[in-house]
């Protein structure tokens, strides 16, 4: 009996071991565990710091794109970043008549790769300091790095910079950012 006792004990410290392993793999964000076996969308939606993102993403009808296979990079702007815009935006943006505004604002953050901060921060020295970012929604981003930090500029000059980098998912990567990332008008 002892025996099997020490056994469970064992295995069940392994088990937290392999748990803290995985998690460790990945940071926390907006105070929850980040999995590398969950989607962009199933992560983000257990982030307290993502709220207004994961309800835009739903009220943009882009929960299944970006629950699919991608790869898909995703700056994901937090509730600070969208609390910062102008006051009345958020609830402008997720009124249903601003289905197409809202659904280019959100694909202005997404990128059909699987770009890790390492890229993205080689492909910027390889250009000179200055990288292109082409994304789904037709916007391009210019990144660039702020001493150890990655930054975004968007279309109308607005600089996001990645506040926890290299989130993995199971269908890409998130970058979170502390400002949204808007087109040109």
């Amino acid at each position: 009996m002892r025996i099997s006792g020490i056994s469970l004990v064992a295995t069940a410290s392994i088990l937290c071991l392999g748990a803290l392993t995985a998690q460790a793999k990945n940071p926390m964000v907006g105070g929850a565990a980040m999995y590398e076996d969950k989607s962009i969308v199933q992560n983000a939606a257990n982030s307290k710091d993502h709220t207004t993102l994961v309800a835009a993403v739903k009220a943009a009808g882009l929960v299944e794109t970006l629950e699919g296979d991608g790869p898909f990079t995703v700056f994901a702007p937090t509730n600070e970043a969208f609390m910062a815009l102008p006051a009345g935006t958020v609830d402008t943006l997720l009124k249903p008549e601003n289905k197409a505004t809202l659904t280019t604002v959100l694909t202005c953050h997404v990128v059909q790769a699987d770009a890790m901060a390492a890229a993205i921060g080689k492909m910027i020295a390889d250009d000179g300091g200055e990288h292109d970012v082409a994304t789904v929604g037709g916007c391009v981003l210019k990144a660039r790095m702020d001493g150890d930090k990655l930054t975004l500029t968007d279309e109308t000059g607005g600089v996001a910079t990645v506040t926890i980098a290299d989130v993995k998912q199971s269908n890409g990567v998130i970058h979170v950012i502390d400002r949204v990332l808007l087109p040109k008008s």
